[in-house]
């Protein structure tokens, strides 16, 4: 077992399944506020989320106030991707859609700064979600949607198991066009 260590003050006991060499994830705290209201209102994002609007700092406390509930109730979990080392928040996961009698879950991921890009983080973030999903929520399947066009994506999700199980055609209306989407699935290693 971990020491406790100091985070903003506290002291908490490393939680291993959730953290890396590198990496850790985190729920969501009322001080992210700021870094959720600068995220989810970056435009240049909106086409992977599906965002057609910005959202209010009044939404945005909702749901940080909502974030507490049990993911049976709320079907969904977003945490924050800090770096070990510094605690800096560098992006979120999410695990959406769950559904618990089929037990399978979409997923998605963030890292926001481009200078935090491309170091590894992502991929670390999405073995340790895949293993929490897998282990502790014991889901059968986690799924994830990426545009055609996102190779960086699709290269990332690849190389952590994923498998295109089909192409939409057509299926995303963007600034350049009509843009196809691929399904990617990724089954539990347990129960196969």
């Amino acid at each position: 077992m971990h020491s406790p260590e100091k985070l903003n003050g506290i002291t908490k006991t490393k939680m291993q399944i959730l953290e890396s060499k590198n990496i850790r994830l985190r729920a969501l705290e009322p001080s992210d506020l700021k870094l959720l209201y600068a995220w989810e209102n970056n435009s240049n994002i909106w086409e992977v989320s599906h965002t057609l609007k910005p959202f209010s700092i009044f939404i945005l406390k909702q749901y940080l106030e909502s974030s507490h509930l049990d993911i049976y109730e709320s079907k969904q979990l977003r945490l924050v991707i800090e770096k070990a080392e510094t605690n800096t928040a560098i992006g979120l996961i999410d695990l959406f859609d769950f559904d618990p009698f089929h037990q399978r879950a979409g997923i998605g991921i963030l890292i926001n700064n481009q200078e935090d890009k491309n170091k590894g983080y992502a991929s670390e973030a999405l073995q340790i979600f895949c293993k929490y999903a897998f282990t502790t929520l014991q889901l059968h399947q986690l799924y994830c949607n990426i545009t055609a066009n996102n190779e960086i994506s699709l290269r990332l999700f690849t190389q952590e198991g994923f498998e295109i199980i089909g192409n939409k055609k057509e299926w995303i209306r963007s600034k350049e066009g009509w843009m196809d989407e691929y399904s990617l699935q990724k089954l539990n290693p347990k129960s196969l």
